[in-house]
């Protein structure tokens, strides 16, 4: 069974290019309402063209604006990509695999066939045919090697294995070669903090956590992480692609402010209006809310997260509310307030219980 993590490149940009063919070639930014001076917008996509001027997603707009003054700037518009991801997920859907979604503009197929080299392009052909978009595809036989050989295969990197620019495969043949040297924070899911951990190890390479003995991370990082960065370091990594449908663990809503926030009413006023607003769409979605959680950033970026679970599961908007303020005060807001947000966590569905014989 071989895994293609297909993912749709400079995806947001690209959705943009359809509909302005006189821009492609063109550094062009994706965010806010499309206006570079408006404050507190961040990019949400950039063009290739754009990135090289050192533009990335999460940059504030002014600064994007001052890397490269004559990018294109257009605002984001949400319901295009929604429409444009529904219309590549049914293609791929209809290629007769399974296939697992993982956002807007990435899934992953399981695919049990000879030549998955050849899938992988059959993925990209039909992509570009009926949609005009670009996609790269990551080959290997789970899901976290596969998303690593993605990057490989995306159109701004020339090809190491002679398969062509977006798709690369890695496997147990190639892994340790291609990725031996490279830092473990070229891993999937080992980030920053994991990586100045491992540092003070003396653990820098993906070759060097590799042949770590197990002892030595779980003792520093416990069973179940020691173990899982051992796995990915090795090239393991889970190899199940599902056709279920993503159910969300969580709804959540931020706001970043023109001006920072210093008056303890108007946060408050801030919180109970985003608790309100993620509650009525997980009303809408007929879930459960079972912990609350509140984001504080201040003006000089220091972000925290405080999380309290609920006494009872529910929707009770009182309780929701008066929990995301209790949470709000436990911060120490001496500081002026940059951005607030709150996230809800919710209760899975259960499974079915199969039926009796």
């Amino acid at each position: 069974m071989w895994v293609l993590h297909v993912d749709l490149d400079q995806f947001l940009a690209s959705v943009e290019l359809r509909r302005r063919p006189d821009l492609v070639g063109l550094p062009v930014i994706v965010g806010g309402n499309g206006d570079p001076g408006e404050p507190r917008k961040v990019v949400t996509c950039a063009s290739y063209e754009a990135r090289a001027f050192g533009v990335h997603a999460g940059m504030p707009l002014r600064a994007a604006a001052r890397k490269c003054p004559d990018a294109t700037f257009l605002p984001s518009d949400p319901e295009a990509y929604d429409a444009a991801s529904e219309q590549v997920m049914g293609l791929l859907r209809d290629l007769g695999h399974p296939l697992e979604v993982w956002g807007w503009d990435e899934a992953y197929l399981g695919a049990d066939v000879a030549d998955p080299y050849a899938l992988a392009q059959r993925v990209r052909d039909v992509v570009a045919t009926e949609t005009g978009l670009a996609c790269s595809v990551g080959i290997s036989d789970n899901k976290q090697r596969a998303k690593v050989a993605t990057g490989f295969a995306k159109p701004s990197r020339e090809p190491e294995t002679g398969e062509g620019i977006g798709v690369y495969r890695l496997t147990d043949d190639n892994w340790m070669a291609v990725m031996g040297d490279r830092s473990v924070d070229a891993l999937w899911g080992v980030g920053p903090k994991t990586a100045k951990r491992l540092a003070a190890l003396g653990i820098t390479t993906i070759a060097d956590l590799a042949a770590t003995d197990a002892q030595v991370l779980t003792s520093a990082f416990g069973p179940t992480t020691g173990l899982w960065i051992l796995l990915l370091a090795k090239g393991g990594g889970d190899a199940e692609v599902s056709a279920e449908p993503w159910t969300p663990r969580s709804r959540s809503h931020v706001i970043t402010f023109p001006v920072d926030l210093t008056d303890r009413a108007e946060m408050e006023a801030a919180v109970t209006r985003l608790a309100r607003q993620t509650l009525a769409e997980v009303v809408d979605a007929d879930r459960t809310v079972t912990r609350v959680a509140v984001t504080v950033r201040t003006k000089t970026f220091f972000t925290r997260t405080k999380i309290r679970k609920l006494p009872i599961a529910g929707t009770d908007a009182g309780a929701i509310v008066d929990t995301a303020l209790q949470l709000l005060g436990q911060f120490d807001l001496d500081r002026p307030v940059r951005l607030l947000g709150v996230r809800l966590e919710l209760a899975m569905p259960e499974a079915p219980a199969p039926a009796a014989n």
